[in-house]
């Protein structure tokens, strides 16, 4: 499943495959950069972050752009002039912006930065030893630090069915894939998902199915994340690549299905930030500690469930549970 360069590879499945993710120019999209009034809580000002400018970035998914915000908030209020370049198109553009320099932090995924970025084709199942061994690792090569400790959350990809499929196959565990009829093996995906080393095909070949035969081509069918939950609830399609912090997972009574052959890496969340950054500014260490530790995955999954069922807006979810928090004022 791995090739001998993933990261070039998966670049390369990001901007010239036929199932993009939408990218426009550079594939740089921020978000809004509205910020409202704040002031600092638990979260102090810090001498040597006054006036400091700091660009901090996110993916495009509800649950990154909702923890860009919170970064965002958390900098603030620690007295840095901060630059929000949330909501980038795709992991390793996102990434290649921290690498680049043309952003300073982002907060990214242990499963992510081991099996992405640093090609390995092995979890590690404990969590701790994955950070760990992510961190030391991404910093010798890369020289991006992994600000300690991660968040406890694990947005992991997972498949899940409807209630009616579940029903209909007793299906419990992913191991079961082989037993739907080729011919209902059908799987809503994103398009990242299915480019991804960690994603569509590997998971497939873990459990014994080869795409193509296993699971026809035409079978697999590519679309964004909203569209992905609504066509398994619907039916149409049996299976559908999800995230196990997704709030939709509950409001729309979905069915996650266990990855009893452990497939998924651990994909806990920690700012990554860029050597030198955290040489010059070496108090965003203690700022995060305070609030990872706080990012279980229930809470993950109510946050984006504000977002992605309430039709909240990202900034307000996120400056709401800073404030419940005492973060921020």
């Amino acid at each position: 499943m791995r090739r001998a360069h993933p990261t070039l590879a998966l670049l390369g499945a990001v901007l010239l495959g036929p199932a993009t993710l939408g990218l426009s120019g550079c594939g740089l999209k921020p978000a809004s950069a509205f910020l409202p009034a704040i002031e600092p809580g638990t979260i102090k000002p810090i001498k040597n972050l006054e006036g400091a400018r700091l660009r901090v970035t996110s993916k495009e998914f509800t649950e990154q752009i909702v923890l860009g915000k919170l970064a965002v908030l958390a900098l603030t209020a620690a007295g840095a002039k901060v630059q929000d370049n949330t909501n980038v198109q795709g992991s390793v553009t996102a990434r290649l912006s921290i690498t680049g320099g043309d952003n300073d932090l982002m907060w990214e995924y242990t499963g992510t930065g081991w099996i992405t970025y640093l090609g390995r084709t092995e979890p590690i199942v404990d969590p701790q030893r994955q950070f760990d061994a992510v961190a030391a690792l991404d910093l010798k090569k890369h020289h991006i630090a992994w600000l300690p400790p991660p968040a406890p959350l694990n947005n992991t990809y997972t498949i899940a069915v409807s209630p009616a499929t579940q029903r209909k196959y007793g299906l419990t565990d992913l191991s079961q894939l082989s037993s739907v009829p080729v011919g209902q093996r059908t799987i809503c995906t994103e398009p990242e998902f299915f480019s991804r080393n960690d994603g569509l095909r590997g998971m497939l070949a873990a459990y014994g199915l080869k795409y193509g035969s296993g699971v026809p081509a035409k079978n697999v069918m590519q679309m964004s994340a909203g569209v992905v939950y609504n066509s398994v609830k619907n039916g149409k399609c049996t299976f559908g690549q999800v995230t196990a912090t997704d709030g939709r997972i509950q409001a729309l009574d979905l069915k996650v299905l266990k990855d009893d052959k452990h497939f998924f890496p651990n994909y806990n969340p920690a700012i990554t930030v860029r050597e030198s950054v955290l040489k010059a500014h070496p108090e965003l260490t203690p700022i995060f500690a305070q609030i990872s530790p706080k990012l279980t995955t229930e809470v993950m999954r109510t946050l984006n469930s504000k977002v992605d069922v309430d039709g909240d807006d990202p900034v307000f979810v996120a400056r709401d549970w800073m404030r419940a928090q005492g973060f921020i004022k």
